[in-house]
């Protein structure tokens, strides 16, 4: 699945009398399994089902809009144009135009090899042991991964044992082609490739990186009462296990 960029405009009914409905636009990059679309032609995906299992618990509707550059996204979600973004880490930067539901799920970085090779490597438990060993990366181009990994990678390059890729499928690829003999990424987004791509995969005991993601709102056109309304819905959802049902069909927690 090639990615696309892919732009949702989410309208929030609030309820009560008093309250007036508004829209939140939402404008999330396609990154299989957490967006994509799937062979029928639909939107589906990790994140999906579960923004559409929130907004609906908050009594929103879910409505598929028009493509949008990914560049353009972000500026435009800087501008106040866009509302909503998913999967987003709680940064003190990003606090000054931005604010954060609750966790929904957590974003796992995974190391893999191939199964022939686990043995070798199933007992290299930081990035400083696999410079020491010469063992060559793939990893992603852009994305934080964790300080220990941006630590390593001056050393990893000047050793020239770190190879980049810009998209998951092309870094499975890379990894099928022997380019590596790691390769590094978001676990599900690895494994969905992996899977995909008819490429075998096993990871290593060792996590780089494990954080909870949020649904970030933006400051100056939504309201605290929306995120109220989402953190609710959040909370209820996690209360009576619909969330985690989600995430346990896509493997993640």
């Amino acid at each position: 699945m090639h990615a696309r960029t892919i732009v949702l405009a989410v309208a929030l009914c609030l309820s009560g009398a008093a309250a007036q409905a508004c829209t939140l636009r939402l404008a999330p990059e396609a990154w299989p399994p957490y967006i994509f679309i799937n062979p029928q032609g639909k939107l589906s995906g990790l994140d999906y089902e579960l923004v559409q299992a929130i907004m609906r618990e908050a009594g929103c509707a879910l409505q598929l809009a028009t493509e949008l550059p990914s560049l353009r996204r972000q500026l435009l979600f800087r501008q106040g144009q866009l509302d909503l973004m998913l999967a987003a880490s709680d940064t003190p930067e990003r606090r000054a135009y931005a604010r954060f539901s609750t966790a929904y799920r957590t974003e796992t970085v995974g190391l893999f090899t191939s199964p022939d090779n686990l043995a070798r490597f199933r007992g290299l438990a930081s990035f400083e042991a696999i410079q020491a060993r010469g063992v060559s990366l793939l990893a992603p181009r852009a994305g934080w991964y964790g300080e220990h990994y941006q630590q390593a990678i001056a050393g990893l390059d000047a050793a020239a044992r770190r190879s980049t890729f810009g998209s998951f499928e092309q870094g499975v690829l890379m990894f099928k082609a022997g380019r590596g003999q790691l390769i590094m990424g978001d676990a599900a987004a690895v494994r969905h490739e992996a899977h995909r791509l008819g490429v075998a995969l096993a990871a290593l005991p060792f996590v780089p990186f494990r954080a909870p993601v949020h649904l970030m709102l933006n400051a100056a056109s939504t309201t605290p009462l929306q995120l109220e309304r989402i953190n609710a819905a959040i909370a209820r959802l996690e209360q009576d296990g619909t969330l985690a049902a989600i995430r346990a069909r896509y493997g993640v927690r």
